[in-house]
């Protein structure tokens, strides 16, 4: 019994308790604007209480998740892609579930939540793509043509899996933007990037000719840069969402007071306690509201990166980079989507939009991060819990 509370209290001891606190102030300021958010309706109520335990899990596998060394995974690479290859595709099973047109939640009798393959997918192709980088011994090696073909196969495959499947553009847009992330941190040249930006450029010029008028993606597209172009249809989610940042002010109208937030009707301001949750706390909390909010997602992100910088291997480095990325991309297009300068494409604002399996696999990406930074440490530092709990200027 003692072995195991020892067990237990080391890896409390050695966590990364910056990084923790962070990501519990920005879950509860988020279960804050969502019980706001959900009060109009009563069967949304209970949603609150739900994202509260969804956090408890999440912390519990913040600890645990810290005490393994990821990268012996990849030393079982082949099973890792086969088994995200079969969790991805219990999509196309009757346990994948439509929402809003996209099949990408799985629904399994007597869980809480439902799950998204993609999300959880994401930590391990990471992974898998910083231990590809590691493999080549020099950026000339990295930028060699055939590496680069490698790399955006990796790229190619998880992305064009999901979007087959479930048809969710914004998860493989994240993906998309990990890799990049991940890359240019590795040290690919330049004009790779140059060259990417050219063909993608190209490539968007040909499908946009080829897209009918009345595509869905097309018209999403098109709204953000012309507002009167369907403010009633397709452009009707944004409208309100800006109409409620628009009327928030400085100051907001004041906490459970919003007066878009607290329509009894669900049109007056779409997927508030979710995908628009940002716009929720513009209009409650106003600008002040929204600086916080921005201001704890970006203190988790320079966490992320710092620990990028001192971790001991490049593997490690490269998954934190990757992570970091992640959580850029989610905040900007999440925050772009509802200030109507980006299209609606489905992607939540990490730590505070609702949803069960996208707390829970945050709190474990941070416990992945946590435990590379514990990893950076060296072994006299780790058996000196004073410094470990902020006693000294290490303890960052």
């Amino acid at each position: 019994m003692s072995a195991i509370r020892d067990l237990i209290w080391d890896a409390i001891r050695q966590a990364d308790h910056l990084l923790l606190v962070l990501c519990i102030t920005a879950n509860l300021y988020g279960i804050a604007l969502i019980y706001s958010a959900t009060r109009w309706k009563e069967s949304f109520q209970s949603f609150p209480l739900k994202q509260g335990v969804a956090m408890i899990i999440g912390i519990v596998l913040y600890f645990i998740v810290s005490q393994f060394n990821i990268q012996l995974l990849m030393d079982k690479w082949r099973w890792v892609v086969l088994g995200c290859t079969l969790f991805l595709l219990l999509l196309v099973t009757p346990l994948g579930t439509d929402i809003l047109g996209n099949r990408a939640w799985l629904s399994i009798p007597g869980f809480p939540f439902n799950i998204q393959p993609a999300e959880i997918v994401k930590l391990f192709y990471t992974m898998l793509l910083a231990q590809l980088l590691t493999q080549f011994r020099n950026p000339r090696e990295l930028s060699a043509p055939l590496s680069v073909a490698k790399l955006v196969g990796v790229l190619a495959y998880f992305c064009g899996l999901i979007f087959v499947i479930s048809s969710d553009a914004g998860s493989a847009l994240i993906y998309v933007f990990i890799f990049l992330f991940m890359v240019w941190a590795a040290g690919l040249k330049k004009y790779w990037f140059a060259l990417g930006i050219a063909l993608c450029g190209l490539g968007g010029f040909v499908v946009w000719s080829l897209l009918p008028a009345a595509n869905r993606w097309k018209a999403r597209i098109l709204v953000c840069f012309n507002h009167d172009y369907d403010p009633q249809g397709i452009g009707f989610q944004q409208t309100r969402s800006y109409l409620a940042i628009r009327s928030g002010g400085l100051t907001g109208q004041g906490f459970l007071n919003g007066s878009l937030v607290q329509a009894k009707y669900s049109s007056a301001l779409s997927e508030r306690y979710n995908d628009f949750i940002f716009s929720s706390c513009a209009q409650e909390l106003g600008l002040i509201g929204c600086a916080v909010v921005i201001l704890l997602l970006a203190a988790i992100i320079i966490r992320c990166l710092y620990v990028a910088s001192v971790a001991s291997d490049s593997f490690s480095s490269l998954v934190c980079v990757g992570y970091g990325g992640m959580l850029i991309a989610q905040v900007g297009l999440n925050i772009g989507m509802c200030l109507y300068v980006l299209p609606v494409i489905g992607i939540t604002l990490p730590f505070f939009s609702y949803g069960g399996s996208s707390i829970i696999t945050m709190y474990i990406t941070m416990g992945i991060v946590s435990g590379i930074r514990t990893r950076s440490r060296p072994n006299w530092l780790k058996d000196h819990p004073s410094v470990l709990w902020g006693g000294g200027k290490s303890s960052l």
